[in-house]
């Protein structure tokens, strides 16, 4: 699994047909997403961007082809952790994709002395579930969302000392 910085400039082409930045992939047929699904993760890709000096969203790329997405959802925690959200095509499920994109985070998070990364999954996602035990995610607790419902709580400490 590779993953391949997603800017602005990504969101443009992957969202607006804007030409593809130079060395981008081809995208996997159907596309990364639902077409309702792509604006959102845009805009919170804009809105966390100015939170890092490096990249906030990436590409996930397999065999030469982009499969999903990956991203952080927010700014560190006071801890120093950071929530990620993760999407693979709905062409491309199913073949262990998630579990390698998170473990490739992880490991970036890791190497840029990230604290920790967490993570929610409804409790009905059993699929999302098992990606993050895979990758050594452990519950930390559960809490309801208006708009998502009831939520489990995930948790990987990756570093100890100071944030990124």
């Amino acid at each position: 699994m590779e993953l391949i910085p997603a800017d602005q400039a990504v969101f443009d082409w992957l969202l607006k047909g804007a030409p593809a930045p130079a060395g981008m992939p081809l995208v996997c047929e159907g596309g990364l997403a639902p077409d309702a699904v792509m604006p959102i993760v845009a805009d919170m890709a804009a809105c966390v961007r100015p939170h890092y000096s490096g990249a906030s969203a990436w590409l996930a790329v397999a065999d030469g082809e982009a499969v999903g997405l990956i991203s952080y959802k927010a700014a560190p925690d006071e801890a120093g952790a950071i929530d990620i959200g993760y999407g693979i095509a709905p062409a491309r499920e199913g073949r262990g994709l998630a579990i390698a994109a998170v473990a490739a985070l992880a490991e970036l998070a890791r190497a840029n002395g990230v604290a920790g990364l967490t993570a929610e999954t409804s409790i009905d996602n059993r699929a999302s579930q098992r990606v993050l035990e895979r990758n050594g995610f452990e519950r930390s607790g559960e809490r309801y969302d208006d708009e998502d419902g009831a939520l489990i709580c995930w948790s990987l400490r990756l570093a100890q000392g100071e944030r990124e």
